[in-house]
């Protein structure tokens, strides 16, 4: 069996009323963030229904499995919202042959439960449904930065959910779903080199990412340089009634955090045959589908420091000790929108040319 990556499962559930768990949850979710950059959050339904999440897979399944024409008709654009074909995009164009063996479709803001975007007329039936499951993401992803707050002892608490209250503006937060076919269907892939999703890091604050069981491809980047197949149902959580919500920090949240917050690289791979390796359980040998809800702060928000005392005394360093850990640390101040159009247009290298 392939060694995996060990990662803290933590159980949002807490007591509302008991200040003293919540702190502790929230001190717990700062140690993972520092150390792995990816935290497991238990799903048993309470912030996330399990059925609004078996629901959104099949919305997803079903527009994948739409006319090409449908979806070529809602090409992503510049703001990215739209629909991504295959090898379109290219999250590691340094180290990548070709672009990604997937598709992916992006859904931006929704006004009064209605995409501003075109939708492919499959599932536009459902545009109500994907609203509720996105605004159900949003409220998750503004307890967790609560939560960050609290536990870096951050002055005011709710620093980093001020940052990304709708009501401030709009933001780059986008839902993704995300479509990778077995290596079966995918001729033109040299599983030896290429990848299905390239070696990244995410661009907003936090990532949340939701898996089917037994669908692998997924690895994090160690400090020891090292990739470890990150498994959909880890041990303790097999008994749940769906697998535990994938959260990591993005690089927003590295740079307020002046590094302290891990942003930790990833990358999605062919398992069998390929530079993957499987874990117990899992199998590549069918379509792999994920949802991922991408967190970005109002995108005139300053990315400045965080006012907590133990951000302040962080001194950023790499895995050698060598000071120069967080590669913003250095660079000028940017706003939320002018970081996460810089990452897009070295992912996008089609749409963007000039």
């Amino acid at each position: 069996m392939a060694k995996v990556a060990r990662i803290p499962i933590i159980d949002l559930n807490y007591d509302d009323q008991d200040e003293a768990q919540r702190v502790r949850v929230a001190k717990d979710l700062v140690e993972a963030a520092v150390e792995h950059g990816f935290i497991y959050i238990k799903n048993t339904g309470t912030d996330i229904p399990v059925s609004a999440v078996d629901d959104a897979f099949t919305l997803s399944k079903k527009l994948f499995a739409a006319p090409l024409e449908e979806k070529e008709a809602c090409r992503i654009q510049t703001n990215n919202r739209g629909w991504s074909a295959m090898q379109y995009e290219t999250l590691d164009p340094a180290h990548q042959r070709v672009g990604d063996f997937k598709e992916a479709f992006n859904f931006g803001e929704f006004i009064n439960g209605k995409a501003q975007q075109p939708i492919p007329p499959s599932i536009s039936p459902h545009e109500s449904d994907i609203s509720n499951f996105r605004d159900l993401c949003y409220e998750m992803c503004l307890k967790i930065n609560t939560l960050l707050g609290i536990g870096l002892g951050v002055n005011p608490t709710d620093f980093f959910t001020q940052a990304h209250l709708r009501e401030k503006g709009p933001s780059g937060s986008t839902l993704r779903y995300l479509y990778y076919p077995p290596l079966t269907q995918t001729p033109d892939a040299n599983p030896a080199g290429d990848v299905r999703a390239g070696a990244h890091s995410d661009y907003g604050s936090i990532t949340m990412l939701f898996r089917l069981r037994g669908q692998a491809g997924l690895e994090i980047l160690t400090p020891d340089n090292t990739w470890v197949p990150v498994p959909v149902t880890p041990e303790g959580t097999e008994n749940d009634p769906a697998p535990p919500i994938l959260v990591n920090i993005a690089d927003l949240l590295s740079y307020w955090t002046n590094g302290l917050l891990r942003s930790t690289v990833h990358r999605v791979v062919f398992g069998s045959g390929g530079r993957g390796k499987l874990v117990q359980g899992e199998s590549d040998t069918e379509p792999r589908y994920s949802i991922a809800y991408f967190c970005h702060p109002v995108g005139t928000a300053p990315l400045t420091a965080v006012p907590s005392e133990r951000v302040r005394n962080h001194k950023p360093t790499d895995d050698s000790g060598n000071g120069n850990g967080n590669p913003y640390a250095e660079r000028k101040v940017l706003t939320a929108d002018e970081h996460l159009q810089m990452r897009l247009r070295a992912s996008y290298l089609q749409l963007y040319k000039d």
